[in-house]
């Protein structure tokens, strides 16, 4: 029989791309979620679905075979999606992208384990492949002991507004970062460095950013430091964020109006700078640890040219892997320790996507 996929928020942009890789390299039959009328085209079934109605919810769940979460912005989600899944026995993944979500989700590791239901968090790109390209590197230590991840993104990155929201949610709020051992309280959008990432990015500047990686790489590896860092090309709109993360007040901020006020704002900006910069995404993992009895650094790179689509390689791979039963892992896990590399490597390769290591 042929398997259904639900992918709720299938009609926003990350949702869409997501959709439409596992379309494209399964057989299965997706059927995307919208809250309002949408117009889709073959091969997609659209479900109108709000998943504050669980019951509908539940009864969508029920009826598929894999549950792919997309309905962002995951700092405002109570994993009530996860939930149902589980209770219906229903393997799910979800584009999450928040620390806070992975910390209260975690907690259902094993009734998932004991239900049978393989549960992936964070997969899409970043977090997602981005986790992936660290476990590659990370193998290549006998002893691990530092992570350096950092991403920048061109422009929108081909992405809508819902990605905008995300990065202005919690840009005034503290986050702990593991910093020689010691979990260290750091600001977002702080310590610059400028980072040299592969053509046609070359040296970009990033900043301090909290992702679900800050916590579960330290979780998932035994290293002592994690550093997640990101930037945006071109330069002019990091300088932007600074001023809007440490200079106007808190209030402005981090209000509902005031995050879609800036989302809004720096969406139109994009709209026009897009046909300067590109919406592709660049990313560079540098890990360092102890190899043959000496310190040495291995550094992982990729590049896409639209940030979106990348994310929809990220989640649909997985999806893929699952479908197929050869990803097969009860409980719930960031996505790096349930994706083996060699299986990472072969998907990233089925989709022409390079993964370069020095």
């Amino acid at each position: 029989m042929t398997a259904k996929v639900l992918v709720i928020g299938g009609c926003g942009r990350i949702g869409n791309m997501v959709a439409r890789d596992i379309v494209t390299h399964t057989n299965a039959t997706v059927i995307v979620t919208s809250r309002s009328h949408q117009t889709v085209k073959p091969p997609f079934e659209l479900q109108i679905l709000d998943i504050a109605d669980t019951e509908k919810l539940t009864e969508a769940i029920a009826s598929v075979d894999l549950v792919v979460h997309c309905a962002g912005p995951f700092r405002h989600r109570d994993g009530k999606v996860l939930k149902i899944a589980i209770d219906r026995g229903v393997n799910y993944l979800d584009v999450s992208d928040r620390s806070s979500f992975y910390r209260q989700v975690i907690t259902e590791h094993e009734r998932a384990k004991e239900r049978g239901v393989t549960a992936i968090l964070n997969t899409g790109i970043f977090p997602g492949i981005s986790n992936s390209m660290v476990r590659q590197g990370v193998e290549q230590f006998e002893q691990p002991q530092k992570i350096h991840l950092s991403y920048i993104v061109a422009g929108s990155g081909g992405a809508g507004l819902t990605v905008m929201r995300t990065t202005f949610l919690g840009l005034k709020e503290k986050f702990k970062a593991l910093i020689n051992g010691e979990w260290r309280e750091t600001l977002p959008y702080t310590e610059r460095e400028v980072i040299e990432f592969p053509p046609p990015h070359g040296k970009a500047g990033v900043y301090w950013f909290e992702m679900p990686e800050t916590y579960t790489f330290a979780d998932s590896f035994p290293v002592d430091t994690v550093i997640t860092k990101f930037g945006s090309v071109p330069d002019l709109y990091n300088h932007l964020t600074w001023i809007t993360a440490h200079i106007f007040p808190s209030p402005w901020v981090e209000s509902p109006k005031g995050v879609e006020f800036f989302s809004r704002v720096s969406y139109l900006m994009t709209a026009v700078s897009d046909k300067l910069s590109g919406i592709g995404v660049a990313m560079r993992a540098e890990i360092t640890g102890i190899e043959g009895g000496k310190t040495k650094t291995h550094c992982l790179t990729m590049v896409h040219d639209n940030t979106a689509i990348a994310a929809g390689i990220g989640t649909g791979t997985v999806a893929e892997l699952v479908l197929s039963g050869r990803l097969k892992q009860p409980g719930v896990y960031p996505v790096e320790q349930a994706l083996p590399t060699d299986l990472f490597i072969e998907a990233m390769n089925s989709r022409n996507v390079a993964i370069d290591i020095v």
